[in-house]
């Protein structure tokens, strides 16, 4: 049986939904919604490239399920030792002596992108750098991060350490769904150790596009990357860039495709979770019919103006034996949008249908052979 209903519903997309037409310069390049998981452009975003010190987000991640397992705490504090200090590229100025803790590890991390800080991290949790490399690799795995594999915990070159655009973004919505409680460091301008006051490389932060994350990255290799996210209006984006020529097209790639991202699209919410999407009918039910639900909002990521366009329809087999539970799977809502694609939505019983009565299964029996009846006198279509 197939119903036709006015309304419009998309919650993921598995190819990028279209608009105008944005190219970049990045060599590789992903843009997502946050609250849709709408993939708004992508370029080369599987392929595996190096990542430079956007890889230290999965550092980050490591050190965090550390804290949220209670191997660590915000207060301990990790020693230094002389391979940390002396380790090449940016710095948080980490000495010998010093006794940082846990928060100042994770703010020299993400605002100085210290290469040191991130080794302390490592040698703590793993006794060694390349061991820690190993679990990273084994923890993006399981995560279904596939295109990711890990030789250090900096970003440092080299050729096996490999990420690709699609594992950064999910690991910058990790960072917001599962350690949202640390996600403001991401936010600080600058931060102040061994008494030096250094500033947050991430351009995201000083622009006028309300960019509140994530991480920079930079090797001659891999060129000029960011992977960063912004809010307008209480909608979230996260986008990755990399394979700029300079620290000026970095910036002024991202505020464009930001700009671009939050222009071109928006979202809409159709329903609520449990506003009654449709109505399948019931056989042998004590009700004839059963609401239908989405269970969860309705919003769809589209171009702008497009709402209207869209068309949708249930279709189930109906109609639906009783008993039925509340929660049941019933019933598929598809959605068309022009530029869009087709989408499947589960829709799922709102309350429970129990068997009816014997004079319900008489009632029903009786109309069933009376409409066979009818069909075998007269014929159907």
């Amino acid at each position: 049986m197939i119903l036709r209903i006015f309304a419009v519903l998309v919650f993921a997309f598995a190819a990028p939904i279209s608009a105008q037409t944005l190219d970049t310069s990045a060599t590789a390049a992903l843009v997502v919604d946050y609250d849709t998981g709408a993939v708004l452009l992508e370029k080369n975003a599987d392929t595996p490239i190096p990542p430079a010190s956007m890889s230290k987000l999965m550092t980050l991640n490591m050190l965090f399920e550390a804290i949220e397992e209670g191997r660590v705490d915000m207060d301990d504090t990790f020693p230094v030792s002389a391979n940390a200090h002396g380790y090449p590229g940016s710095t948080m100025f980490l000495e010998t002596r010093h006794d940082p803790t846990v928060r100042d590890l994770i703010r020299g991390i993400v605002v100085l992108s210290g290469n040191d800080a991130c080794i302390v991290v490592a040698e703590h949790l793993a006794g060694s750098e390349g061991a820690f490399a190993s679990r990273m690799t084994e923890r993006a795995r399981e995560l279904g991060m596939d295109g990711s594999t890990f030789a250090n915990a900096t970003g440092w070159p080299a050729e096996s350490h490999r990420m690709s655009a699609r594992d950064l973004v999910f690991l910058a919505r990790r960072m917001m769904d599962e350690f949202g409680e640390y996600y403001p460091f991401f936010a600080e301008r600058e931060f102040t150790w061994n008494g030096i006051t250094q500033p947050n490389r991430n351009p995201l932060l000083y622009s006028s596009i309300a960019g509140d994350g994530l991480k920079t990255g930079h090797t001659e290799e891999a060129g000029y990357g960011l992977v960063g996210s912004a809010v307008r209006d209480g909608r979230r984006i996260i986008f990755m860039v990399t394979g700029l020529d300079s620290t000026e097209t970095r910036t002024n790639e991202s505020e464009r495709i930001a700009a671009w991202a939050f222009r071109e699209f928006e979202n809409v919410t159709f329903f609520d979770g449990e506003t009654p999407v449709a109505q399948a009918d019931v056989w042998l039910g004590e009700d004839k019919q059963v609401d239908l639900i989405a269970g969860e909002d309705i919003v769809a990521t589209l171009p702008r103006g497009q709402a209207d366009e869209a068309t949708a329809r249930v279709v189930y087999d109906g109609p639906v034996p009783a008993p039925i539970q509340a929660g049941q799977h019933i019933a598929d809502l598809l959605i068309e949008t022009p530029g869009v694609g087709t989408m499947t939505i589960p829709l799922l019983a709102r309350s429970d249908v129990a068997e009816g009565g014997p004079m319900t299964r008489i009632v029903s029996s009786t109309g069933l052979l009376a409409s066979r009846a009818f069909d075998n006198l007269f014929g159907s279509d």
